[in-house]
């Protein structure tokens, strides 16, 4: 238990902190799960969004500081690849 009222607040502080941060991550998480899914389903314009939408949530992480900025920037890079990467292997099955 804290000992003085600013000990008391700051705690008070933490807990709506971890509350917000967790909706964040989680947030951001499904939207990640989302996209990968969508980009291994081989639907393009599906994929293009679900990583927009991702790409966002990551970035809004990132601003209000639950997630590093190069983290974010990481996890962003890594979609757009594997989106990139996806679309030829799509466009090559479809040619076959």
């Amino acid at each position: 238990m804290a000992n003085t009222a600013s000990a008391a607040k700051r705690h008070r502080q933490s807990l709506k902190r971890k509350l917000r941060n967790t909706y964040v991550k989680a947030e951001f998480r499904a939207a990640i799960k989302a996209a990968r899914e969508a980009t291994a389903s081989g639907d393009a314009t599906k994929a293009k969004e679900a990583v927009r939408v991702a790409t966002r949530l990551i970035d809004r992480a990132a601003s209000k500081g639950v997630l590093h900025a190069k983290a974010a920037s990481r996890l962003v890079g890594r979609l757009g690849h594997n989106l990139a990467t996806h679309k030829p292997a799509a466009k090559a099955a479809a040619t076959k």
